[in-house]
């Protein structure tokens, strides 16, 4: 995770995101760098809107959570059962009255 912050920090400086620096932010992090990752990391970004792909992901969990909402929740019953489990419970008080 350390690479893709170091490519978010040469973004938010407005710096070149290659492997030089990217390298050098992790040294200066005192992180070792692999540099098949730092390469793999340059190479897979080099056609990438950074802005835009931080402003979808940022987007995306906020639009989740309310579709998520919606779609109710299997935890929680519908008043329709809350009533069912009324009357049984009222049922087990005429069973209870035969033991006791």
């Amino acid at each position: 995770m350390e690479y893709v912050y170091a490519a978010m920090l040469l973004h938010a400086a407005e710096k070149d995101i290659d492997e030089k620096t990217v390298s050098a932010i992790l040294k200066a992090a005192g992180v070792k760098a692999d540099d098949a990752r730092v390469k793999a990391l340059v190479a897979s970004l080099a056609g990438v809107d950074i802005a835009d792909a931080m402003t979808q992901a940022v987007a995306a969990p906020a639009a989740a959570a309310p579709a998520a909402a919606a779609g109710g929740s299997s935890d929680a019953p519908a008043p329709a059962e809350e009533e069912e489990e009324e009357e049984e419970a009222g049922g087990f008080d005429g069973l209870g009255s035969l033991f006791g």
